[in-house]
């Protein structure tokens, strides 16, 4: 089967001809995304299948000749659309339109994971439980609940610790009000406010669609930080190669979960996995709270599919290898009907 790899140009993929700024990403940047394009490239064509690369670069052109494309399954990495992160659920959505197959969230799944506060509203119709926030527009406050200090300040719709340091956690007016400025003036968006929730750091990977499956978690272990410095997946841990935060920090398999608590996160993701439209993969951010208490914190679609990413080492877990995985995935995508 013929599977066009469709990756945003402009994040700086090197087989593209034109793909001149890729000198200016940070160096981590650059390797984790080539990695994650070429590892799955070659997991394709293990399976038997023909890959080709498809650089999205933001031109009219480009998105006309997906339509005139031969490729049988277009396998969907674009994160953003021409740099711009919003525009995610609008790429996915003119898949549609012109009536391609592809894997991962269609638009609805995608505008929700964005869209924070109202995922946080259907999640908990769902019965599940999400830190209590407020979403603070300039100048006004668009949305809030009873929220209590220390609270986490972040960007109201954007996802990969985008806006979130050491420095979004906050404990006092002053502190908040700081914050909140920078997020409107940084981001150009409302900020969200979210009752900061202590606890362990869990992922959990969810694969396939009919039923989801809930795959081993996954444990971001922040136990080893520096001194003083609030236990998230700010940007220095996640991205920063130069901190002493990231070189302290890493992903690994849970440890001294009781079944009870390993079923009821796993049921958490799996239901969050429903409840916001998601499909054929994803992995929903958790945290354990000291009180036990599970909390959705996030749920990201089309998660990074690095051999050393937290999904490829769920999936290791429990028994596939990647190739496995990337033959799980295409195998959903394609028993869904195109556009569902």
């Amino acid at each position: 089967m013929k599977v066009g790899i469709l990756a945003g140009r402009f994040e700086g993929y090197e087989e593209y001809p034109g793909a001149d700024i890729e000198a200016s990403l940070p160096k981590k940047s650059k390797r984790l995304k080539k990695t994650d394009v070429e590892a799955i490239a070659d997991a394709l064509r293990e399976l038997g299948h023909e890959p080709s690369i498809i650089g999205i670069d933001g031109k009219p052109r480009t998105l006309a000749s997906l339509a005139r494309s031969d490729a049988e399954l277009f396998f969907n990495l674009v994160e953003s659309y021409n740099g711009d992160d919003t525009m995610e659920m609008h790429f996915a959505a003119y898949l549609d339109l012109i009536g391609r197959r592809y894997t991962g969230a269609g638009p609805q799944g995608s505008y929700l994971a964005m869209e924070k506060i109202v995922a946080k509203m259907i999640v908990r119709n769902y019965g599940l439980y999400t830190p209590y926030a407020a979403v603070i527009d300039k100048g006004r406050v668009d949305f809030a609940q009873d929220v209590r200090f220390p609270v986490i300040v972040k960007p109201a719709a954007e996802d990969a610790s985008k806006g979130i340091d050491a420095r979004s956690v906050v404990s006092s007016i002053k502190e908040l009000f700081e914050r909140i400025t920078w997020i409107h003036d940084e981001f150009a968006s409302p900020a969200l406010v979210e009752e900061y929730i202590e606890g362990r750091e869990i992922y959990a990977g969810v694969l396939g669609n009919d039923p989801p499956e809930a795959l081993p978690l996954i444990e971001l272990d922040l136990s080893q930080l520096p001194e003083g410095m609030p236990h998230i997946a700010g940007y220095e841990v996640k991205f920063d190669v130069r901190t002493e935060a990231y070189q302290k920090t890493k992903s690994a398999p849970a440890k001294d979960l009781d079944e009870e608590t390993t079923v009821e996160i796993q049921r958490v993701a799996v239901t969050a996995f429903r409840a916001l439209k998601l499909r054929d993969y994803a992995r929903i951010d958790l945290r354990l709270g000291e009180n036990g208490r599970v909390y959705l914190i996030e749920a990201n679609p089309n998660p990074w599919l690095d051999p050393s990413a937290e999904l490829a080492m769920a999936a290791k877990e429990s028994g596939r290898s990647y190739r496995e995985l990337i033959a799980a995935i295409v195998d959903a995508a394609m028993q869904r009907k195109a556009g569902r």
